[in-house]
């Protein structure tokens, strides 16, 4: 750099301000930096729900947090934490904090979580997985003590499955299923068959049956229905199973490549429970 000043000045150069190639770009976008800068305004927002305040969902939640003896433990794989419309947070809000409690992660230690280890460990357990080994709850329920306590595994079924299979903890309280045949009422997410249901219809309906009052599975479903019907306002648009898509030839998905998941796909389309 001291070299190429020395020859300017030897030169003789004419002072003035020398044009560069930066220069002529730099006088390109002269006044420019002087228009206004429009910023960007947030939707308001209610301080509850954290909803745009034109679509808050409070009003659609009971005035004041459900009566159970019945606890609820939602163990929510990370992933769902991050979903904009997941389920859960309307199930809370609908309970009181001690009758539901929400553990986010994939592994479960007895170290790291003893409190959940002695809930595993506690007779009046139960979790909620649908399986072969699983009982109906509507049978356990005529002869479980009360209060009890129910797990649920909130994720993708494919989450859930890891979840269950590679936490010891959860293969300790006894495996409950739900005997129902009614469609999910989630409709602006997939399931993948026409039986699946999400967590919070899960635990209505649990719930429900526990505490012998169908009125608090109403109660709950009320923020989810009012949750969908908000969004299929705005634009959404109708998700069925796809079980559902897979019978009708709707399935616009290229199939899998894997073996398992292809298998898994002839299960549904034949009616073979999954």
């Amino acid at each position: 750099m001291e070299a190429a000043a020395a020859g300017s000045e030897e030169s003789g150069a004419a002072e003035g301000p020398v044009e560069t190639a930066a220069g002529r770009e730099d006088g390109g976008c002269e006044g420019l930096w002087e228009l206004p800068v429009e910023h960007c305004v947030r939707r308001a927002e209610c301080g509850r729900c954290r909803r745009p305040q034109k679509v808050c969902l409070c009003p659609f939640f009971p005035v004041h947090p459900l009566k159970v003896s019945t606890c609820l433990y939602i163990i929510q794989h990370p992933a769902e934490e991050s979903r904009v419309l997941r389920t859960v947070p309307l199930l809370t809000a609908c309970l009181p904090g001690d009758k539901c409690k929400v553990l986010i992660g994939r592994r479960f230690g007895e170290d790291r979580y003893p409190e959940l280890a002695a809930v595993c460990r506690n007779s009046n357990t139960l979790i909620l997985y649908p399986g072969a080994e699983a009982a109906n709850l509507e049978e356990v329920a005529l002869i479980f003590p009360s209060p009890s306590t129910i797990i649920i595994i909130d994720g993708t079924w494919s989450q859930a499955k890891d979840i269950f299979y590679k936490n010891s903890l959860f293969r300790l309280p006894k495996q409950v299923q739900l005997k129902t045949s009614i469609s999910s009422q989630y409709v602006i997410r997939t399931q993948p068959t026409n039986t699946c249901l999400s967590t919070l219809e899960c635990a209505a309906i649990a719930l429900a049956i526990m505490e012998k009052n169908d009125g608090i599975q109403e109660t709950i479903l009320r923020p989810l229905q009012a949750l969908c019907s908000f969004q299929l306002q705005h634009g959404a648009q109708i998700h069925h199973s796809k079980e559902h898509l897979l019978k009708n030839g709707l399935y616009d998905k290229p199939m899998p490549k894997n073996k398992r998941k292809l298998k898994r796909m002839e299960l549904l389309v034949n009616n073979v429970k999954i």
